[in-house]
């Protein structure tokens, strides 16, 4: 478990296919300085998509991505280079300072648009239809692993507002228009629609 509170920004360092369209092999840079510490078989948010790590270094990890993973996250698009979002499991004791953030990834969306908002930037966002139903305002959402609150919804659009620090500290500050983000909608929200469903 998560909480979407991002920790560091890491970059993909190599990526190794390990069969034809199936899983791949990503190393992941990272400035964290305990990498050390970081225990074979761990669970770390990538652009919150949790994965497991399969090998580490001084400055790396490794995670092995399967090929439904790459099919229905942004992680099949990643390159070299590619910048992410990096957040380690929750611990118990840990401040829970987002949301509850599963690690497991709801669908793609899109950005619309950025727009200077009084000193903070509102994005807009479109998401699958069948998403839509589960996001209501001022409710929770992870964009990228990054825990926010939802400002408006409009059919399958909504927007957040970001903060300097949060652009700085996360990927939103090299986001634009067009690109494609991980979603994953509040836990919550999903339970609760599922039990609609036998009421």
């Amino acid at each position: 478990m998560f909480t979407g509170i991002i920790t560091a920004i890491g970059e993909v360092r190599s990526l190794t296919p390990l069969a034809e369209g199936a899983d791949m092999r990503l190393v992941i840079a990272t400035p964290w300085p305990d990498t050390a510490e970081i225990a074979l078989g761990a669970s770390i948010a990538n652009s919150g998509c949790c994965l497991t790590v399969i090998e580490r270094g001084a400055d790396w990890f490794a995670i092995q991505a399967s090929a439904e993973t790459l099919a229905k996250t942004t992680l099949g698009s990643w390159r070299v280079g590619s910048k992410i979002n990096l957040e380690r499991a929750l611990k118990v004791g840990d401040e829970l300072g987002g949301h509850i953030v599963s690690g497991h990834v709801d669908g793609v969306g899109f950005v619309l648009s950025a727009t200077p908002d009084h000193g903070s930037t509102r994005w807009r966002f479109e998401v699958p239809v069948e998403l839509a139903k589960y996001i209501a305002p001022k409710g929770s959402i992870a964009i990228n692993g990054v825990s926010l609150t939802v400002n408006e919804v409009e059919a399958a659009t909504f927007g957040v507002n970001i903060i300097p620090h949060t652009a700085e500290h996360t990927t939103f500050g090299t986001l634009t228009v067009g690109d494609a983000v991980n979603i994953e909608i509040d836990m919550l929200a999903r339970y609760v629609a599922r039990l609609r469903e036998f009421a």
